[in-house]
């Protein structure tokens, strides 16, 4: 269990953003500027609606296309003070509301947006395993979920000075140890690209594509093999059956689409007939 010194709850991080409002913009918002600007181009060759989690003063307002309808969300009304000036300032009329809410409980239904961004968010909630199943849940099917973060490493210098940061997190205000596992655990999110971000590759995006079913095989071979451990030679509870057999229906599907499949199957039918 992590000790005292290395959980944040959400007290800590409203109290660490109340202190990192008014600079924001002049401190992290420059070192992340990078980062921030090559997900915001991805999206914009996008359509539809876009939820940011984590908007904080509101950064990446101004870049969004007017074809897209921005909706963001931050745990920090400092934040979102700072952010609605500028929407107002900059009449930014695809700002549909600037909300105070808690990602790991979004006030939102299933499937509501078409585009879901976190960016240097994962690293600053209390419980970034519930902030990853809400992502997932808000995005439509075809939709996807981008995030921009800061990863840790086990080794080298980063890594020694990521460990010295990490008793910190409460005055911070973000983890400094914090593994890119973290974060791939939703069965319905396929990671598309992984991308190292400015400044020196510190950051990096992730660009998940939201396929239903598509890790429920590896799932229920999970569930297969926990559950014949617990129980030796008993029989697979029906439940994990029919869960592993649609599981490896969906996997066959997506092989008899894929034609690099079909073309490895041409060459190797060649190969036994000129034998």
């Amino acid at each position: 269990m992590a000790s005292k010194s290395l959980v944040m709850d959400t007290a800590s991080v409203r109290h660490a953003y109340r202190r990192w409002a008014p600079v924001y913009d002049y401190t992290f918002g420059k070192v992340a500027e990078a980062g921030r600007r090559h997900a915001v181009k991805i999206i914009n060759t996008r359509k539809g609606r876009v939820l940011e989690v984590g908007v904080g003063t509101g950064l990446s307002l101004p870049c969004y296309g007017d074809h897209l309808t921005i909706t963001g969300i931050d745990l920090s009304p400092e934040m979102l003070e700072k952010a609605q000036d500028k929407v107002t300032r900059q009449k930014l009329a695809n700002v549909d509301g600037l909300h105070e809410m808690d990602a790991s409980a979004l006030a939102f239904p299933d499937e509501s947006f078409d585009t879901v961004v976190a960016m240097y968010v994962m690293t600053v909630v209390p419980d970034p395993d519930k902030v990853m199943r809400e992502l997932e849940r808000v995005c439509a099917p075809g939709g996807e979920v981008i995030l921009v973060n800061h990863f840790s490493q086990e080794d080298g210098v980063r890594g020694f000075f990521e460990r010295k940061l990490a008793p910190f997190a409460d005055l911070i205000g973000w983890h400094a140890v914090f593994e890119v596992d973290r974060v791939l655990i939703c069965e319905d999110l396929r990671l598309a690209e992984r991308r190292g971000m400015w400044p020196f590759g510190l950051f990096t995006m992730l660009r998940f594509v939201k396929e239903p079913g598509f890790g429920m095989a590896p799932q229920a071979a999970r569930e297969m093999l926990s559950g014949a451990k617990a129980r030796g030679r008993a029989a697979e509870p029906m439940r994990v059956r029919i869960k592993w057999s649609v599981g490896r229906g969906l996997v066959h599907a997506r092989r008899l689409l894929d034609t690099n499949y079909w073309r490895s199957l041409y060459r190797r039918l060649q190969s036994q007939l000129a034998e």
